[in-house]
């Protein structure tokens, strides 16, 4: 039976012991119902995996022995996703639960022209990032950036595929296709409504490939989790 993976942002590699907030205590002791003697295993988000005991199973302050830490190594290559954020909340949300399940290193909110909504309520979505962190047993968090506008983007990427996947009718191959295995990559989703010609073209003359994602023309949550799954599957 796998052991339950806990959130731990504060424990530190030496640390051999750890006290549980009272948010994750409760959930550990009350919800889980573990006692003294059961062992779980706490993440970091940052690659440490330590595998503890219980020794205190207060519901408020549930106290930890640590037994021993592992390092997970980092993923790579680094893959990224700049996507406009929808006007509907629930969808992105939904986005970012799936792309963290699947396997993504950084989540870049992407203000173009047509963007919809460029203010984001940052901790709940960090937290929705943890969930499907822990729920996928995995040991990095996604890292979610600040708001970037489209230029600020395209003009500092230093991704060694940049890509940006687009509507309109010209010739473009398959993301799937053109993407090589084992490079940095970084891929540009756009708002519905999808980017102007004028930032596509911004996009081109900056060394973004354009790329499909398919044969039908898809939603942005959509858009984003295809790509995402279709990056991971070229690794």
């Amino acid at each position: 039976m796998e052991l339950p993976v806990f959130y731990a942002p504060d424990i530190r590699p030496d640390d051999m012991r750890y006290t549980m907030n009272e948010d994750t205590s409760k959930y550990c002791i009350q919800v889980l119902r573990h006692e003294n003697g059961d062992q779980v295993l706490l993440a970091d988000g940052r690659g440490q995996k330590f595998t503890a005991e219980i020794a205190d199973d207060n519901r408020k302050k549930c106290v930890l022995k640590i037994l021993h830490t592992d390092t997970i190594p980092a993923r790579e290559p680094a893959l990224r996703i700049a996507i406009s954020f929808t006007k509907n909340t629930s969808r992105i949300e939904w986005f970012l639960e799936k792309a963290a399940e699947i396997g993504i290193h950084t989540i870049i909110p992407l203000v173009s022209q047509r963007t919809e909504k460029e203010k984001i309520k940052a901790e709940r979505l960090q937290n929705i990032l943890v969930s499907a962190m822990l729920q996928s047993q995995q040991f990095y968090l996604p890292v979610l950036e600040a708001p970037q506008s489209f230029e600020q983007v395209v003009n500092n990427s230093k991704e060694a595929q940049q890509f940006i996947a687009h509507c309109l009718p010209e010739e473009k191959k398959t993301l799937q296709d053109t993407m090589q295995a084992g490079r940095d990559t970084l891929i540009l989703i756009g708002p519905e409504g999808d980017f102007t010609p004028e930032e596509i073209k911004q996009a081109l003359s900056l060394g973004f490939v354009p790329v499909s994602l398919g044969n039908t023309r898809l939603r942005t949550e959509t858009a984003g989790m295809v790509a995402v799954t279709l990056m991971n599957a070229k690794q």
